[in-house]
C-alpha cells in the first residue's frame, strides 16, 4: 500500500506543472489567432451596423471610418443603450459632459443633435466622431496617442508621453493598454473587411477604398 500511494505522488505533480502550461499555450494560441488570422476567419467578431450614421459624421469631422467602427466595438459592441458604470452611453460611450463639451466649443450643432440623446445611434455617432476629431487635433494627428485618450484621458496621455519611452510602455492603466491593443486591430480589421463600404476621408471621389 505504501508504495503504490509513493508511485502514484509523481503523476499528481506532472500534472500539477504541466496544466498552467497548457493553459498559457492556449490563451497564447488565440490571442495569435486574435492577432494574426485572415480577417475573413474573423469577420464574425467585427460586425458593421449604422453604416450611413457612420459615413455621415465621420465625413464632417474627418475622422477614418473605420477607426469610428473599431472604437465602437471595443466601446459597446454595437450596443447603442450601453451604459457604463460611470454614466457613459451608447454605442461609443459618450459622457454627457463630453457631449456638452462639444456643443460649447462649436464642434456639434446641439439642435440639431441633443447631447442628452445620447442613446440615440446617429446622435451618439456625432458627438463620438466630434470627440475623436477633437483628440486627434489635439494630439498633432497622433492616432495612438487619439486612441488612449478616448479611453484614458487627455491629461494622462499627456502624462504618459512625456515619459520619454513608447506610449504603449508609458501607459500605467491596463484598461487603457488593453484599449489601445484592441482599438487598433480591430481598426485594421475593419479595414480589411469593409474597405469598400467607406469613401476615403478627405477624398472627393466616388470610388469606394480599395
Amino acid at each position: 500500500m505504501i508504495k503504490i500511494a509513493l508511485s502514484s505522488r509523481p503523476h499528481l505533480f506532472v500534472w500539477y506543472r504541466v496544466a498552467p502550461l497548457m493553459l498559457t499555450a492556449f490563451f497564447g494560441v488565440c490571442a495569435w489567432i486574435y492577432s494574426f488570422a485572415p480577417a475573413p476567419l474573423l469577420s464574425w467578431m467585427y460586425p458593421l451596423e449604422f453604416e450611413d450614421y457612420i459615413a455621415a459624421a465621420s465625413s464632417r469631422y474627418d475622422v477614418d471610418p473605420f477607426l469610428v467602427a473599431a472604437v465602437i466595438e471595443a466601446e459597446s459592441n454595437w450596443d447603442a443603450s450601453a451604459e457604463s458604470g460611470r454614466g457613459a452611453q451608447g454605442l461609443m460611450q459618450v459622457m454627457p459632459t463630453t457631449a456638452h463639451d462639444m456643443v460649447e466649443l462649436g464642434f456639434v450643432d446641439g439642435e440639431a443633435f441633443s447631447p442628452d440623446s445620447l442613446f440615440d445611434p446617429r446622435t451618439n455617432i456625432e458627438y463620438g466622431c466630434a470627440y475623436l476629431s477633437y483628440l486627434l487635433d489635439y494630439f498633432d494627428g497622433s492616432l495612438e496617442r487619439a486612441i488612449a485618450a478616448y479611453n484614458g484621458g487627455m491629461g494622462n496621455v499627456d502624462d504618459w508621453s512625456d515619459d520619454g519611452t513608447a506610449l504603449h510602455n508609458a501607459i500605467t492603466f491596463p484598461e487603457t493598454q488593453a484599449y489601445l491593443i484592441r482599438v487598433t486591430n480591430a481598426h485594421m480589421r475593419y479595414r480589411e473587411l469593409y474597405g469598400e463600404h467607406f469613401v476615403p476621408v478627405g477624398s472627393s471621389s466616388d470610388e469606394p477604398v480599395s
